[in-house]
């Protein structure tokens, strides 16, 4: 049992490390988590439903895995192929387009709580 507990503590460590180093030397995810408080503000600030919040929660939280899990695996192939190599290429385009699908959703959950709100 004490193993199991040690080893949970260690998970949670390095899964800690891990996020500030992606917000310490991550563009993209400094990015995201800028638009990302902006949009947390503004729930504040419209006074968004508690569905609302869900679903907004939701959305950042798809974004910020999807850029996240991108980094990844494109540090990941650069570490393996630090050349120009088009099958590399491929695979950075296709976790970059999960990006796209992550922010299209995002984009979408936006448009629904604050279109009206907006307007």
């Amino acid at each position: 049992m004490n193993n199991f507990i040690t080893g949970r503590i260690k998970a949670i460590y390095y899964s800690i490390k891990g996020a500030f180093l992606l917000l310490k030397t991550e563009h993209s995810i400094q990015a995201q988590t800028i638009i990302s408080l902006f949009f947390i503000a503004l729930g504040f600030y419209f006074d968004i439903s508690k569905n609302e919040w869900i679903f907004q929660i939701l959305a950042i939280c798809l974004v910020l895995v999807a850029e996240s899990l991108n980094t990844a695996i494109e540090k990941l192939s650069d570490y393996i192929q630090p050349k120009f190599d088009k099958k590399i290429g491929f695979i950075k385009d296709i976790a970059a387009g999960s990006v796209f699908f992550a922010a299209i959703f995002a984009l979408f959950i936006v448009y629904t709580i604050y279109w009206d709100k907006i307007l």
